[in-house]
């Protein structure tokens, strides 16, 4: 399907839950800066094919302007004639996207996720056991143990790539950036924020458990 052939009301619904999840996620303070980056996919998808709706660049997300959104292809590219420049982070949505046919991918900066990328770097994941917050995954066994995965953080973002292919964990709908933030995602964009919330309530509560472990 072509960008042309994507119903204008597909396009519009993307538009507006993207509006509507910077608003409350701006008022959560995960958008320091300018920084971090929202996506919903529109139309139809296969791996070598698709688009979505996607933040500008350098766009402070505390408020509301034209200038907030653009499309772009499963390249990253433009779909339409714009001024704007997409996510600087955009190809890892792209490669999210044709990894995992996700609907919609979240990626924000908070300390505790940030802390907890470089606590657990050694190990290249962050352990989580019994969480109660797990099952906003849709993981519901009892006591269930989890590994989210922790990949580097370089300045030349192609460079981050295939460290999330080989990484990704089919059950897990995220992946920590070192001393950056967490990217969510799901099916649809009410999911993606399901996940990203569970994951940053997991990162507070394994942030604190250390703590209390060393009697700080």
């Amino acid at each position: 399907m072509s960008f042309e052939q994507i119903r204008t009301e597909d396009k519009q619904r993307a538009l507006g839950e993207l509006r509507e999840v910077k608003e409350l996620f701006a008022s959560r303070g995960w958008f320091p800066g300018t920084s971090g980056n929202l996506s919903v996919r529109v139309g139809d998808y296969s791996p070598q094919q698709f688009q979505f709706a996607i933040t500008a660049s350098g766009k402070d997300k505390t408020v509301h302007t034209p200038e907030d959104y653009l499309f772009v292809d499963q390249s990253g590219k433009a779909c339409e004639a714009t001024s704007l420049k997409p996510s600087a982070e955009t190809l890892i949505h792209c490669e999210i996207y044709r990894l995992t046919g996700a609907g919609a991918i979240f990626h924000i900066h908070s300390v505790f996720n940030n802390v907890i990328s470089e606590y657990f770097w050694d190990r290249k994941s962050v352990p989580v056991d019994g969480v109660e917050l797990i099952k906003g995954f849709n993981l519901w066994e009892e006591e269930k143990h989890i590994d989210i995965p922790i990949v580097s953080n370089f300045a030349h973002i192609p460079s981050i790539v295939p460290e999330i292919t080989e990484r990704i964990v089919h059950e897990i709908p995220g992946i920590l950036l070192r001393k950056h933030g967490i990217y969510a995602w799901g099916a649809n964009a009410f999911e993606a924020k399901r996940h990203l919330e569970a994951f940053e309530f997991i990162f507070e509560y394994v942030y604190r458990l250390e703590l209390l472990k060393r009697g700080v």
